[in-house]
C-alpha cells in the first residue's frame, strides 16, 4: 500500500470525498461505519474522522471548536448531530475535553467499559479520595433526582453565586467518567442533562459487563478499521487519552499474537491492519461438474 492509496481510503471511510452527511440516514450510516468520531478537529491534531468533516464532504478550512461559531457550516452540522442523539444513534462523551466525541451504539459498550463507572446509580462519596469535587457530587445529586434539567436549573438548585465556569468544570467531571450526557438541546435554554444510566440503561447495563482488556482490544480493532491502517505510536497518541500507554501495547501485542492484527509496510512506514479474512477458494462456475440428470424409469 502506498501513502496515497492510504489517503483515498481513508478519504473515503470519513466521508471527505464529496459524499457530504447531509440527512438523518446519511449521519446514522457515517456513525455506524467509522464507530466514532470527534465533532471537530484538533490541534495538535487527533488520527479519527469528524463529523464536521463528513458534513462538508471535505476537510479543507475545517473550524476547531474555539472558532466552530464562525463557520457557517457550524449550526446545521449541529442540528443533525442532536437529532442523532435524540434518537440514540449516537452517543456523546467528553473524551477529549476540548471538543465532544461522538461514538456508535454498538461501540459505546465498549467505550463505558474502558471509562465508565462501574456503580452508576450509586453517589459517589466525598473525601480526599473522591474522584470528584464536591460541587460534582452536589451537581449529580441534583441531576440524579431531578432528572433531565439545565445548567440554569442546576444554578437555582445550587446558588446563583455558582459561576459559569465552575459549573462547567464539574459537568466535565461527570461526563467524562459517563455518569451524564447531554440528552437535548433547546436553543433559548440551552443543553439538558441525565444521568446517562436513566437515559440509556441499557447500554450502561452491557457496558458495566464489558472488561477493561475485552473493551480495549475491541476498541482497538475498530479504531483501526476505521483509520484503515495506523503506526503503533498512532494507536498509542489515541487510546492515552483513556488508558496508560503501556495496557494499550499489550493489548496489541496480544492482538498481534492472536493474528487479529498485522503489520503492513506502507511506503516506509511499518503500519498495523486489521487482518484480512482468509478469501474461501470458490469453484468457477465453468469448472463446476455438471449435475447429471437421473435416469427415468420406464
Amino acid at each position: 500500500m502506498t501513502e496515497q492509496e492510504l489517503h483515498q481510503l481513508r478519504q473515503q471511510k470519513w466521508r471527505l470525498d464529496g459524499r457530504a452527511v447531509r440527512t438523518l440516514d446519511d449521519a446514522r450510516e457515517f456513525i455506524d461505519s467509522v464507530g466514532f468520531c470527534l465533532m471537530y478537529p484538533m490541534r495538535p491534531p487527533v488520527l479519527v474522522p469528524t463529523f464536521i468533516g463528513a458534513f462538508a464532504g471535505e476537510d479543507k478550512n475545517l473550524p476547531l471548536w474555539k472558532d466552530a461559531f464562525k463557520d457557517p457550516r457550524t449550526k446545521d452540522t449541529t442540528e443533525l448531530m442532536v437529532r442523532l442523539l435524540r434518537e440514540k444513534a449516537a452517543y456523546e462523551a467528553n473524551l477529549f475535553g476540548e471538543t465532544n466525541f461522538l461514538v456508535s451504539p454498538a461501540v459505546f459498550p465498549f467505550f463505558y467499559g474502558l471509562v465508565g463507572d462501574r456503580n452508576p446509580k450509586q453517589t459517589p462519596k466525598p473525601g480526599r479520595r473522591s474522584e470528584y469535587t464536591p460541587l460534582a457530587l452536589d451537581v449529580f445529586e441534583v441531576i440524579r433526582k431531578e432528572g433531565a434539567v439545565t445548567k440554569g436549573t442546576l444554578r437555582q438548585k445550587l446558588g446563583a453565586e455558582l459561576t459559569p465556569a465552575a459549573l462547567d468544570r464539574a459537568l466535565g467531571e461527570l461526563w467524562s467518567r459517563l455518569r451524564i450526557t447531554r440528552v437535548d438541546y433547546v436553543p433559548d435554554e440551552g443543553a439538558y442533562w441525565d444521568t446517562l444510566y436513566r437515559w440509556s440503561p441499557d447500554a450502561v447495563r452491557e457496558g458495566i459487563q464489558v472488561s477493561v482488556p475485552e473493551a480495549l482490544t475491541a476498541l482497538i480493532s475498530k479504531y483501526i478499521e476505521c483509520v484503515v491502517a495506523a503506526e503503533q505510536i498512532e494507536l498509542g497518541d489515541f487510546f492515552s487519552n483513556f488508558v496508560p500507554r503501556s495496557k494499550t501495547n499489550e493489548a496489541i501485542n496480544a492482538l498481534l499474537a492472536a493474528r487479529e492484527l498485522q503489520f503492513i509496510s506502507v511506503e516506509n512506514r511499518s503500519m498495523i491492519q486489521v487482518t484480512p479474512p482468509k478469501a474461501q477458494h470458490v469453484i468457477s462456475p465453468r469448472r463446476q461438474p455438471i449435475a447429471r440428470r437421473p435416469i427415468r424409469k420406464l
